[in-house]
């Protein structure tokens, strides 16, 4: 499957907290045709890996929200904003 999906890096950060690392990455996905010259949309995505029972995925419908989310999700994870809700698609 990831294979047949390209990815286009936004934003990566890490946070290294007590129970260990915490990495925040945001990028947009596309399928694999969009390479071959057909048109199709990019879906962006933020991810968080190291962080239990919290959400850890968040959908983003343009680049912008997708920045900006990036943004929302390091606040809350370093505690100076609130949880973050994903944009509509």
């Amino acid at each position: 499957m990831l294979d047949q999906m390209t990815l286009y890096p936004v934003a990566d950060d890490v946070l290294f907290a007590p129970g260990g690392r915490v990495v925040i990455r945001t990028y947009g996905v596309a399928s694999a045709a969009m390479d071959q010259g057909e048109v199709t949309s990019v879906s962006y995505r933020t991810w968080v890996t190291g962080v239990r029972d919290q959400p850890r995925y968040w959908r983003w419908g343009h680049f912008e929200d997708a920045c900006h989310g990036h943004r929302k999700v390091l606040e809350w994870l370093t505690g100076r904003g609130p949880q973050p809700h994903a944009a509509a698609a």
